[in-house]
C-alpha cells in the first residue's frame, strides 16, 4: 500500500507516519509538508510543498496512491473565521479535489475533531470543520472517513506541538489517566489513530464519522 500524509510534522501526522513506517502492509509513504521531517527511512519520501491553497502543480508527483491521511489541521485560538476557513477547509479541499481527479479509486482520511458539527451549526471551528468533512464526503472518493478523535495521548517518542498540549501532557498525567479510567472510550493515543486507519483503509468500516469508540475498535 502507498500512502500519502499531511501535517506529519505534528503531533497526530507524526503518530499517523510511524505507524504506517512500521506497518508490513505500507511499503511506500510520501509526506507532503512546507519543511522538511529531517527523517530517514527507506520507505519515506517527502515532497516540500510552499502553497497548500493548491496542488496541481505537483499532481503528477500523487498520482499511484491507495490512500491519504490529511492529519494537518491548526488551533483555531486566535483567528478570525475567514483567516481559519482557509487554513482548514480551503487547504484540504485543494489536496483532496486534486487527489480525486487523478484516483478517485483511493481512500481519503480527515482528521477532525470531537465537536465537529454535521450539521454546520454551533461554534466557528465546529462550523467550518463540519463542512469540511460534509463536503470531502461529497467528492465521491471509493472510501472517505472523518476521524473524531478526542483526547490524545502521544506515544513512541510523539510530542505535542501545541504548546499547551504539551504542558498538559508533562503535567497533567494523572488527569488523562483518570478520564481514561472514567470513561475508556473517549481517550486514543496517537499509535491507535494510525492503526485505525490502516485498518479502515484495508477493510472498511460501516461508519464514515469515526469517533473515538471506534478508532479503539479499528486498532485492535
Amino acid at each position: 500500500m502507498k500512502v500519502i500524509i499531511t501535517g506529519a510534522t505534528g503531533m497526530v501526522g507524526k503518530g499517523v507516519l510511524l505507524e504506517c513506517l512500521e506497518s508490513e502492509e505500507v511499503f511506500e509513504v510520501i509526506s507532503i509538508s512546507r519543511r522538511s521531517l529531517k527523517m530517514d527511512h527507506p520507505k519515506l519520501q517527502e515532497l516540500i510543498h510552499a502553497d497548500f491553497s493548491e496542488f496541481e502543480k505537483v499532481s503528477d508527483e500523487l498520482k499511484g496512491y491507495d490512500a491519504c491521511f490529511a492529519c494537518m489541521g491548526v488551533s483555531a485560538a486566535g483567528l478570525n473565521e475567514g483567516t481559519y476557513t482557509h487554513l482548514t477547509y480551503d487547504f484540504t479541499l485543494a489536496l483532496a479535489k486534486t487527489l480525486y481527479k487523478g484516483n478517485s479509486s483511493m481512500t481519503f482520511i480527515y482528521v477532525s475533531g470531537q465537536g465537529t458539527r454535521s450539521d454546520e451549526k454551533g461554534s466557528m471551528w465546529a462550523r467550518v470543520k463540519g463542512k469540511t468533512e460534509n463536503d470531502l464526503l461529497a467528492l465521491g472518493f471509493r472510501q472517505a472517513f472523518m476521524f473524531r478523535p478526542g483526547m490524545i495521548i502521544p506515544v513512541k517518542g510523539v510530542s505535542p506541538s501545541s504548546k499547551l498540549y504539551r504542558f498538559m501532557i508533562n503535567n497533567l498525567t494523572w488527569l488523562l489517566k483518570l478520564m481514561k479510567a472514567v470513561a475508556p472510550n473517549s481517550v486514543v493515543n496517537s499509535a491507535q489513530i494510525g492503526q485505525a486507519m490502516l485498518k479502515a483503509t484495508q477493510n472498511g468500516y460501516t461508519k464514515s464519522v469515526i469517533d473515538p469508540k471506534d478508532i479503539l475498535k479499528l486498532a485492535v
